[in-house]
């Protein structure tokens, strides 16, 4: 993510996608998830939808866009035409890949998502080592609508299938000594070819304040656009934190700790001058290499005005109250 943004996008066309089912959501994604023990493909074809089967040659089946049953926006949606899902998942930084765009999309047939465990421990009074399909089983599956601003400056907009991150850790117990949430994400070098560079120090770590992560708006994401989460999306579960620039938000986690002290994050080791700790979007804060003024929403010609808190400061400026908005966090 250290790179300039890139301006030489094709234009592909939108849908508006108004995501819900009149079907129980986790009844449906469990399903499909028992069936998704093999190797993900690249473009998420042959993915289960969440909502229902597809038929054969179905633009469900094929994995591309389609229209799921409308349901009311929900209190944190936005209501912006959302990203399609050949673009979401064919322009992804995943380093764990590779560096480049193309490589996430190309490569993510190597990760195995299931089986799948995530370990939680720390400053929690109930640690254990859980199961994927198990963690998903204790909370009822929301959907949400959440824009993604990454640092580099282009945008999405995407919509998430999961559960809030505040459920999980009020259900494991903090101890009053947590203050801090690190997210440890999967290290294999034989699913991630990427981790035989050293372009980073691997494991990937990211990290929330405690009250950052139980903030309603912090998601973790089990599925995308109606479908299981492919693999250079984050498989099998990510963490969505719509208000920090995009690299804030871990993909294939295996770890999660409850720490008294701030976690040591891979950019902010990599970059400290460029990749703070907190990463909240401030357009009025450029980049030590570029502007974050603007943006560019893949599937738009031109830029946007860049929002504070990428459109969220209503819910989650008062987190930061007192604290200087201008410093590069």
């Amino acid at each position: 993510m250290s790179t300039p943004p890139d301006k030489k996008d094709p234009v592909a066309e939108r849908r508006i996608l108004t995501p819900g089912s009149n079907l129980n959501p986790r009844r449906e994604f469990l399903r499909t998830a028992a069936l998704f023990t093999g190797t993900v493909a690249a473009l998420g074809g042959g993915l289960e939808v969440l909502t229902r089967r597809p038929g054969a040659g179905s633009a469900e089946a094929q994995g591309t866009d389609f229209v799921r049953p409308a349901r009311p926006l929900g209190p944190y949606d936005t209501q912006e035409a959302v990203t399609s899902y050949q673009q979401a998942t064919t322009y992804n930084n995943f380093y764990e890949f590779g560096t480049d765009k193309s490589d996430p999309a190309r490569l993510a047939g190597s990760l195995k998502p299931r089986p799948w465990t995530v370990r939680i421990d720390g400053e929690v009074k109930k640690p254990q080592t859980v199961d994927i399909d198990t963690l998903q089983s204790w909370f009822p599956l929301e959907d949400r609508i959440y824009r993604m601003r990454c640092v580099e400056g282009w945008s999405m907009v995407m919509p998430w299938l999961g559960f809030p991150l505040a459920g999980l850790i009020r259900r494991l117990e903090p101890t009053g000594k947590a203050k801090y949430v690190q997210f440890t994400a999967l290290l294999d070098t034989k699913q991630f070819p990427g981790q035989r560079s050293n372009v980073l120090d691997w494991p990937y770590v990211e990290g929330l304040r405690l009250d950052e992560a139980l903030h309603p708006l912090a998601f973790m994401a089990v599925g995308l656009h109606g479908k299981v989460l492919p693999g250079q999306s984050g498989a099998p579960l990510r963490l969505v934190v719509p208000w920090k620039y995009g690299f804030k938000s871990i993909k294939s986690i295996v770890k999660i700790t409850l720490t008294e002290k701030q976690p040591q994050t891979t950019w902010a080791l990599a970059a400290p001058g460029e990749y703070g700790f907190y990463a909240n979007v401030n357009p009025a804060v450029p980049h030590p290499r570029w502007s974050q003024a603007t943006e560019r929403r893949i599937g738009e010609l031109g830029r946007r005005k860049t929002l504070p808190f990428n459109g969220y400061a209503d819910q989650v400026a008062g987190l930061y109250a007192g604290m200087d908005l201008r410093k590069f966090f």
